[in-house]
């Protein structure tokens, strides 16, 4: 039976755990959605006592004062395993560093490296039998409690109660903060042309019965509506989102063929709507589990038909993929593209896409001025990251169509990407094909 004295003990104010916190510690936070915001928003307060002090998160939600004003950057450092678009922002203020991971290995290579001292974050309100839920991610978030020496959780009535390795019993937490503030919500982003043409080439290849595993913004919103007419789809995905909902509500997502946990749908976070935190609230078809499990390669590859749809920032002539950088400058992060797009290859009919336009305007460094360039590219921009090597590319599709690069040569890869680049700059691309005897 749930103690509510025990419990009652550990609930402090914000203004108690400040002082907890030493110069060089190490601490965790919880990702995106799960994020401690009471704790972030005061944090800049101890910057007058405390120094080198290291912030480890993945896709921060909120601009917190600590790392957003360049004043704390002695105090403070926030190092990230993905960027999101506050982190790109303030990435010139010289106290944000990237951690390269891939999505799988991202706690597990980091405790090799260093055990945080502390780990902080959210939770659901605790239950009859004394358990709180971790909510919106199991990412790294329960691989870190186990190994932090304080464990901190803003007890938060918004966070949904999910089930899988998020839930955790009250006596394995020092301390409990009462908050309550709306958990941040992604804008559905609007599907354009480009978007549904895309969507359509990558929904003639998958077959009824597969399991998908998608991520957010124009394509990925536009596959999920041109897969509704698709029968017993399967989840099996790093993020869950108002997509999936989507394809649930339609009936298109049963997970009746699932070969791996059929009957449900497994990711490693949620994040979207408060109609999607809503929808994962106390559902039993719902598992949130370990980033180290849901993106291991060979765990989706366990997964019949399993299909993996990520996009790119461009792709070089052999098939080497930039999706998380502008030339040298990071942008957001490798999290699991390489872990989907093998695993799925892994799959026993599964495939792999990469999707991305076929041009962007971009800033002319001479003149300033807005430019339409191929995102198909002989080479990949000077300082690029590769963030899906050419050696694990299956499809990958644009607007123009979709091509298959499994198996093939370069001298093959050059003509078929080159079939699928804006048609204006074809012939350019065979001319610098030639040039780096791409044959």
């Amino acid at each position: 039976m749930f103690d509510q004295l025990a419990f009652q003990k550990k609930c402090v104010r914000v203004e108690d755990i400040l002082p907890l916190i030493q110069s060089g510690d190490h601490i965790v936070s919880g990702l995106a959605g799960a994020e401690p915001r009471a704790i972030l928003t005061a944090l800049h307060e101890i910057s007058g006592r405390v120094r080198d002090v290291s912030v480890i998160t993945c896709l921060p939600m909120g601009s917190y004062e600590f790392f957003g004003n360049p004043q704390y950057k002695d105090a403070f450092l926030m190092e990230g395993w993905f960027y999101s678009g506050v982190m790109r922002k303030l990435h010139d203020n010289q106290n944000i560093t990237f951690i390269p991971n891939h999505l799988h290995f991202a706690s597990t290579k980091r405790l090799a490296y260093k055990v945080p001292r502390i780990y902080m974050g959210n939770c659901s309100p605790v239950d009859q039998h004394g358990y709180v839920s971790l909510g919106l991610s199991a990412v790294y978030e329960k691989d870190m409690i186990e190994k932090a020496d304080l464990v901190i959780l803003e007890v938060n009535p918004n966070v949904p109660r999910t089930f899988g390795d998020t839930l955790l019993h009250f006596s394995k937490v020092d301390y409990f903060i009462e908050a309550d503030y709306p958990l941040p919500e992604l804008p559905i982003t609007e599907v354009s042309e480009k978007d549904q043409l895309i969507g359509r080439h990558i929904a003639e290849l998958i077959e009824d019965g597969s399991t998908l595993q998608l991520g957010i913004g124009g394509i990925p919103n536009a596959v999920a509506q041109a897969l509704k007419t698709k029968k017993h789809l399967g989840i099996h995905t790093e993020m869950f989102t108002d997509g999936m909902v989507d394809l649930v509500e339609c009936g298109a997502v049963d997970n009746s063929q699932k070969t791996l946990h059929p009957e449900k749908m497994i990711a490693a976070f949620a994040l979207g709507s408060r109609r999607l935190y809503d929808f994962i609230h106390d559902n039993p078809s719902v598992e949130i589990k370990r980033g180290t499990y849901v993106n291991d390669p060979y765990v989706i590859g366990k997964n019949h038909k399993m299909v993996s749809i990520n996009t790119s920032i461009e792709v070089d002539l052999t098939g080497q993929c930039c999706s998380e950088s502008v030339g040298a400058r990071q942008i957001s992060g490798t999290g699991g593209q390489a872990d989907t797009a093998i695993g799925a290859q892994l799959s026993p009919g599964g495939k792999s896409f990469i999707a991305l336009y076929a041009t962007a305007l971009v800033k002319d460094r001479t003149t300033g001025e807005l430019v339409e360039k191929s995102k198909i590219v002989p080479s990949l921009t000077p300082g690029a990251i590769v963030s899906l090597s050419r050696n694990d590319v299956d499809y990958v599709v644009t607007e123009y169509g979709a091509v298959s690069l499994r198996g093939t040569s370069v001298r093959e890869r050059v003509k078929r990407l080159i079939s699928i680049a804006h048609p204006k700059f074809r012939e350019e691309l065979r001319k610098e094909a030639e040039t780096l005897m791409l044959w």
